[in-house]
């Protein structure tokens, strides 16, 4: 059985039923949110050790419950939406969420999904090896395994945990183009139907918070290919100018 509690939010009674049904059968705990203020208060009364967040929720949407959740909260955030618009996906991805998933959906895929997500977060803890591995660095930036801490020069940067892994797939072999494939088999190693549209999206995310830390050189596109790690010298040479 689950320790901790799964938060389930979704304005459509048939929804949230078909969604704890499949969760209890799969030995998860839940508690439920009918709205975006009952998702905030319930968030904060059970920590939840997941969330899977309906999109169209009356008056606060998800969007904005997370964008609340994510000024005090790391918690991990599964999407629903009945759209499948790209701008709704890039959008929950650069806020922050860890996946997404389209209504109708599979309620076998979702609990696969929701564990695949809490294996990554179990992750975070450092293992014995992690915790005395030598930090990754390129120029200005370096990521810690052990301590799960990422930095430009002497700036923490915050990210998903999905991001910090996707960033060190990028670390751990500095001079090799990752094509998406090989980025899924890296960072998402229970991967489950991740389409390249997501990986796409944590990249520009990586990008954009690099980037406010002083770093915008950190992840270039070969096109027709993937992705490789930059130079990763701005911030040195704005120190030097």
């Amino acid at each position: 059985m689950q320790t901790r509690t799964i938060l389930v939010v979704d304005d459509d009674p048939h929804i949230r039923d078909v969604i704890c049904f499949a969760l209890q059968k799969a030995s998860y705990s839940y508690e439920v949110a009918t709205n975006g203020k009952e998702a905030l208060d319930k968030a904060s009364l059970f920590d939840p050790a997941l969330i899977v967040l309906d999109i169209g929720l009356p008056e606060l949407d998800g969007l904005d419950v997370c964008r609340h959740l994510r000024k005090t909260s790391e918690v991990p955030i599964l999407f629903l939406s009945a759209r499948d618009e790209e701008i709704d996906r890039i959008v929950g991805l650069e806020l922050g969420a860890d996946d997404y998933v389209t209504k109708p959906f599979s309620p076998r895929e979702l609990v696969a999904r929701v564990g695949a997500i809490l294996k990554r977060y179990g992750a975070q803890r450092p293992d014995p090896d992690a915790e005395f591995a030598s930090p990754l660095k390129q120029g200005c930036l370096s990521l810690d395994k052990g301590s799960r801490l990422v930095q430009v020069s002497d700036t923490q940067v915050d990210l998903t945990a999905i991001e910090f892994e996707i960033l060190a797939t990028l670390l751990g072999r500095p001079k090799i183009v990752f094509t998406r494939e090989r980025i899924l088999d890296g960072a998402y190693k229970d991967n489950i139907h991740v389409s390249d549209r997501t990986i796409d999206s944590h990249i520009r995310n990586i990008r954009a918070k690099l980037s406010s830390a002083g770093c915008d050189d950190a992840v270039e596109t070969v096109h027709g290919v993937g992705f490789r790690l930059g130079p990763c010298q701005s911030a040195v040479t704005e120190q030097s100018d």
